[in-house]
């Protein structure tokens, strides 16, 4: 389960940042028509509550027919979500627009420029963004208790569910459940033993507050 875990949090991690990065790049620093209202209507996104796209989400996994499956738990929050665009958005508006005017003399392209100048000089905001979303993959139960209740996919959090819903109700295993909650907790304590500091930094100098 702690395997199962590790590896959902990471594939919806390295989905969300990458493909966040991408769009926030176009919003901050590409200049097309729309994009001011495109971006207004992205950040009504983050005023949607999740549970409300449980249902179609899951009908979709069913009609593909991969319920109980990684793809399924991962896929819809792999490719981007409304707050890593407008948390790395926030630091791209910040860089300065001589940068990439020296580097299109020099030839270079929007892909370049993302890949060797802006992602570079946002190596911090895209580290925090990587360890904010890591945290709420990990912690996510609801969407992977439905559609990957099988053992062969089933994440930690779920796993600690089931522990506790199969145990006696009047006598449950609180040694067990306890020290199961800790081994789920330990990797997340560490990062933010770790970087900490850097996520309070970077989140204040993205201006949100």
């Amino acid at each position: 389960y702690l395997r199962n875990s590790v590896l959902v949090a990471t594939l919806i991690t390295a989905g969300q940042v990458f493909f966040g990065a991408l769009a926030a790049y176009a919003f901050a620093r590409m200049k097309w028509p729309g994009r001011d209202a495109v971006f207004f209507v992205l950040l009504t996104a983050l005023m949607v509550p999740p549970i409300f796209t449980q249902l179609p989400n899951f009908l979709l996994m069913r009609d593909l027919g991969i319920l109980n499956t990684y793809a399924a738990i991962v896929l819809p929050f792999f490719f981007m979500t409304p707050f890593a665009v407008f948390f790395l958005r926030q630091f791209f508006l910040g860089i300065s627009p001589e940068i990439e005017e020296a580097a299109r003399l020099d030839g270079a392209g929007h892909i370049r420029t993302f890949f060797r100048i802006i992602v570079p000089m946002s190596w911090g905001p895209i580290t925090t963004l990587a360890l904010l979303q890591y945290v709420q993959a990990w912690n996510e139960y609801f969407w992977p208790l439905l559609v990957g209740s099988e053992r062969s996919v089933r994440t930690l959090t779920v796993a600690l569910g089931v522990f506790r819903s199969q145990t006696p109700q009047g006598n449950p295993d609180w040694p067990g459940l306890m020290a199961a909650t800790l081994i789920a907790a330990i990797p997340i304590l560490l990062l933010f033993i770790a970087f900490g500091r850097k996520i309070v930094d970077s989140i204040g100098f993205s201006g949100i507050k």
